[in-house]
């Protein structure tokens, strides 16, 4: 996948999952946007809600607090120029239509909550906007992700969008929809049968600590997001508390990095094992002192280190050959010392 200048087949994309650990403050934003990007995330995340349009209005005190959390669409704005500034993809989580609709002027590509994975009047309009769609898939079991998938390729079909854009434009994150998620349910090997599907497996953590972040690495995860924050006791705000802080963003940016170099690109020869390859393989031997004339069997042949001469399997050119030279016990008998017999 790729989303703007960055490409998960090159590399791991790590985003410092901002949300609402701002809490309604544009300085605090652009601070964590600065210390994100100072530990090495490639991607900064924040959510965009207009309270009344996420919860009902008969939640009186939900709205007040998403009011006070909430960021203008200028502070947006402002904020995405500060993530280009400082070399980081701005991106959001739009939480309803209109928001959906501002961001297109800002973000590479869309982030889909858990919660609206089944919100299909937004997820028709964002995939409308021909951008790669990030979608986590909290509450979702594989039945339910294939239709999702489906829904998304259809709506990219019916505006005629690119195989392309059908494939490679599509991730599913996986996520447990829990704050923390308790580490026996953190099911990581569903990063495994989100690769199933077709789409860019990623993960989005929500797991105390960065152990969890780190293994969906080698499970194949190509997107990973963690929650981040300036403190973890900056207030009483629970996201606060599952969230990475600088230090440990930057700590696992470190050990993604470092995964990503132990997991390599399949089963070859690696340089640092080439020299070796002479020393730590076998040749063909005699097994005894052997002289001039003799006709070889298999009880003259041994097999010992270093390699260089024939190979365990190459019996079939020595046996009923006849020796040239005597050799000596553990010399390598090659095909240049023989006759054949008769």
């Amino acid at each position: 996948m790729k989303i703007a200048r960055f490409d998960t087949q090159e590399r791991v994309l790590i985003v410092a999952e901002i949300g609402n650990n701002h809490e309604g403050s544009r300085t605090q934003a652009e601070r964590m946007i600065d210390l994100a990007a100072s530990a090495g995330a490639d991607a900064v995340k924040f959510q965009t809600i207009i309270p009344e349009r996420l919860v009902s209005s008969l939640q009186a005190e939900r709205i007040r607090q998403l009011s006070r959390f909430a960021l203008s669409q200028a502070d947006f704005e402002y904020l995405a120029q500060v993530a280009d500034q400082r070399g980081v993809l701005f991106l959001s989580t739009p939480f309803d239509l209109d928001s959906a609709r501002f961001l297109n002027d800002l973000v590479p590509a869309f982030k889909v909550a858990s919660g609206d994975n089944t919100f299909f009047p937004l997820l028709d309009l964002l995939a409308g906007f021909g951008k790669p769609l990030l979608v986590s898939t909290g509450l979702c079991d594989l039945s339910r992700l294939t239709g999702i998938r489906d829904f998304i390729t259809q709506a990219w079909q019916k505006r005629r969008m690119t195989p392309l854009q059908q494939g490679a434009d599509l991730a599913f994150l996986h996520c447990v929809t829990s704050y923390p998620t308790p580490p026996e349910e953190a099911s990581l090997l569903a990063i495994r049968d989100l690769a199933t599907l077709g789409v860019t497996p990623g993960y989005s953590d929500h797991t105390l600590g960065i152990d969890a972040a780190v293994l969906s690495v080698a499970l194949g995860a190509r997107i990973i997001e963690k929650h981040f924050t300036l403190d973890k006791h900056f207030s009483d705000f629970r996201d606060h508390q599952l969230s990475a802080d600088p230090q440990e963003l930057a700590q696992l940016v470190e050990r993604v990095r470092l995964a990503e170099k132990m997991l390599g690109h399949g089963k070859t020869v690696q340089p640092c094992e080439q020299a070796l390859a002479i020393t730590a393989r076998r040749s063909i031997v005699a097994a005894r002192d052997l002289s001039a004339g003799l006709t070889l069997t298999w009880a003259d042949l041994d097999w010992t280190r270093p390699g260089g001469g024939l190979a365990p399997g190459d019996e079939a050119l020595l046996l009923g050959q006849v020796l040239q030279q005597a050799k000596r016990a553990g010399e390598m008998i090659l095909r240049d010392d023989l006759t054949e017999a008769g």
